[in-house]
């Protein structure tokens, strides 16, 4: 419980703001910025999308198949993990009952993004349910169901790296205006 608790108040901590460090898109210690966690092996597909989003804004992201239901330990050491290890977004990408984001947020302070996916007779409108519908206090970020999901999952992830990296910032405003037309 101690643990836990000493865990939960290091995570707390304020994260000071940074200037764009050698090698945006990665933390100062080399590491990926972005953790991508998927339901299953078979997402991976439609994950990639969210990775190939990010390389456009320079920032670099580690895939790890876990499942909340099959693997819960892994995912729970994952998510006490990954902010040591320099990751500042986790994006959480599951099917059918989708527990794998809401599962990231119980366990980290970190901002998490859900991908509902299409994984059942109902065309992924129960992970998007399952994604979205949060107890107060353990917020997940929700977007799309599938590919369109995944897109936007590694844009958001963007935007919220953006706020502490002046490179991704000037590639996503970059970005922005190519998609006006400017």
């Amino acid at each position: 419980m101690a643990r836990k608790a000493a865990s939960r108040s290091e995570s707390r901590r304020a994260r000071p703001r940074a200037e764009s460090p050698p090698g945006a898109g990665r933390s100062p210690h080399g590491a990926p910025r972005v953790g991508i966690l998927l339901g299953s092996a078979s997402d991976l597909p439609v994950m990639e999308n969210a990775r190939e989003v990010l390389k456009t804004y320079g920032i670099e992201a580690e895939l790890l198949v876990a499942s909340a239901h099959r693997n819960p330990e892994k995912v729970r050491e994952y998510a006490t993990t990954a902010e040591r290890r320099g990751i500042r977004v986790l994006i959480g990408a599951a099917g059918m009952a989708a527990h794998l984001a809401g599962a990231l947020a119980a366990q980290s302070a970190l901002p998490v993004i859900g991908v509902p996916l299409d994984g059942s007779p109902l065309g992924g409108l129960d992970a998007l349910l399952s994604t979205a519908q949060m107890p107060p206090g353990v917020p997940v970020a929700t977007v799309a169901i599938g590919a369109a999901g995944a897109k936007n999952a590694g844009h958001l992830a963007a935007r919220i790296i953006a706020l502490e990296d002046r490179e991704v910032a000037k590639r996503l405003s970059e970005f922005r205006d190519r998609q006006a037309g400017r």
